[in-house]
């Protein structure tokens, strides 16, 4: 891979005969780390991936984007039956919004589902206030990965 002048990082490359290894400029990501575990919202999907029916179970995360010389970030609400995006949001900030408007994606166009669980990581966007009262006004029931455990996420 070569740097045609269009990359919006800074890269530097070096050749060997079979290997091009690249080292990429650091960035840093504005992520709050979490510092307490979340014992008041349990892990209801417990590792149990596949669901029958859509919109029994739906799942989200946030992922941040190079673009345009910034970082972007994408939360996106998976349907864990169909295994397809039903709600998405992008912003400049990874902030509970973000998430908040993901939700509020899937919910409005699945037509306003009931008894749903959201699955998460725990992120400080899925247990801030602001998100968990939509959960509540939605009456989803909300399950939460336990912390530092990959393995439990979708």
């Amino acid at each position: 891979m070569t740097d045609n002048g269009n990359s919006s990082s800074e890269h530097t490359e070096k050749e060997t005969p079979s290997v091009t290894k690249m080292t990429f400029k650091k960035e840093t990501q504005a992520y709050k780390i979490a510092k307490v575990e979340r014992p008041d919202i349990p892990n209801y999907l417990d590792r149990k991936f596949q669901v029958e029916q859509p919109n029994q179970v739906w799942c989200g995360d946030i992922t941040y984007i190079w673009s345009q010389g910034k970082w972007a970030y994408l939360a996106v609400v998976l349907d864990l039956c169909t295994r397809r995006v039903v709600g998405w949001s992008l912003s400049q900030r990874p902030n509970a919004e973000l998430a908040i408007a993901a939700l509020d994606m899937a919910y409005q166009l699945r037509g306003k589902p009931q008894n749903i669980m959201f699955h998460s990581d725990q992120g400080s966007q899925y247990s801030s206030k602001s998100f968990r009262q939509r959960i509540w006004r939605y009456r989803i029931k909300q399950s939460m990965s336990r912390r530092g455990n990959c393995w439990d996420n979708v």
